[in-house]
């Protein structure tokens, strides 16, 4: 049996497979990022590893490939330290494999070897495979410097508009309602039911209602608020925003916009070959709405094909242990068990299609 854990910034899922393909065993636990996440990221890793063994011998474990957001660069050695932790906490004593989570949610996707992954979960990045292996990146680089077009940065730009709504510096918006309601804080009056103003002397009326020092208090709440979560929980905001968009916000709207504008930019930038497969990944982009309908719309008119979808990150790593173990690429048939994800990519049916309601897997 092999094993594959796919470690996000939000949720950390694992799975148990045998060798042709066959899930026998599935875990969850919290989130797994380093820079993002909070919390030990090893006892993380332990509780997915744990909760999908169950009952299986572990000694028939023979290999596992576990990846990780925030796992590149400088944080490579210290997910390596915390996955051999982890592992040998587990009860496992086979051969382990680090990797990103570019390479397991590509794997996800498809099988071939040459393509590009975008994805857009808590975090955003595009990446071009060749040969199988990963040539170049772009983005990814976290909440605070880049992620652009990701839940978190949907998130962090809905709550920006929030508090210039509050403080006059904004238009009106109902996202004010919107994160009032995430974060359990009472709105002002006017924000109760917000909407957009037409006009300055409908401004003026809202603000007769609410005076600035209602709007002030309601402001600081959501401050506050918004800095005792982790970074990575602001992305639970992101789905809100974007039914907002779909209600006719203006300011959600141009939100939703910006975000897809950006993560297209980010596929152009890593220099996809014509027609190259391309593999979705992530919440913001596996589930229907503003955002996903434009990106699937721009991928269609510069690829000629539908993107196809990483349902299970953790999968994903599981077929690349598989086929490292057989020391050659996973066959196409134990692929598609593994994954749900049909062998040859889906091709263009001249419009693009609204991706399935399906829960994702990659967050």
């Amino acid at each position: 049996m092999v094993v594959g854990v796919d470690a996000g910034a939000t949720t950390t899922r694992c799975v148990v497979a045998t060798l042709d393909g066959a899930v026998v065993g599935r875990g969850v636990a919290g989130g797994a990022n380093r820079n993002s996440s909070g919390g030990e990221v090893s006892g993380t890793l332990v509780a997915a590893l744990t909760a999908a063994l169950g009952a299986v011998d572990r000694a028939g474990v023979r290999l596992g490939v576990l990846g990780a957001a925030g796992s590149a660069g400088a944080g490579r050695e210290a997910f390596r330290a915390a996955a051999l932790r982890a592992w040998r906490e587990a009860g496992l004593s086979g051969e382990v494999v680090t990797v990103t989570d570019l390479e397991v949610a590509y794997a996800a996707g498809t099988a071939e070897p040459d393509g590009v992954l975008l994805l857009s979960g808590t975090g955003a990045l595009a990446a071009r495979f060749a040969g199988g292996e990963l040539r170049r990146r772009c983005d990814g680089y976290g909440w605070l410097l880049g992620d652009e077009g990701s839940a978190v940065w949907i998130g962090v730009r809905a709550l920006r508009a929030v508090l210039a709504a509050l403080d006059g510096r904004g238009e009106p918006t109902a996202l004010v309602g919107t994160a009032c309601t995430h974060f359990g804080i009472t709105p002002a009056a006017d924000h109760e039911a917000a909407a957009p103003a037409a006009d300055h002397d409908a401004v003026a009326d809202r603000e007769a209602v609410a005076p600035a020092a209602d709007n002030e208090a309601v402001a600081q709440a959501l401050l506050a608020a918004g800095f005792a979560v982790a970074p990575a929980e602001l992305g639970r905001l992101a789905p809100a925003v974007s039914a907002a968009a779909e209600q006719g916000d203006p300011v959600a709207a141009r939100i939703c916009a910006a975000a897809a504008d950006r993560l297209l930019h980010t596929y152009d930038s890593v220099g996809p070959p014509p027609g190259a497969v391309v593999v979705l990944a992530g919440s913001v982009l596996l589930r229907p709405g503003p955002v996903s309908r434009a990106v699937r719309a721009g991928l269609l008119t510069r690829t000629g094909a539908e993107p196809r979808a990483a349902r299970d990150g953790a999968c994903g790593a599981a077929a690349l242990a598989v086929g490292r173990l057989a020391g050659a690429p996973v066959p196409p048939a134990v692929h598609a068990r593994l994954t749900g994800v049909p062998a040859e990519p889906p091709r263009a049916s001249g419009s693009a299609q609204e991706p399935s309601a399906h829960e994702p897997r990659r967050e």
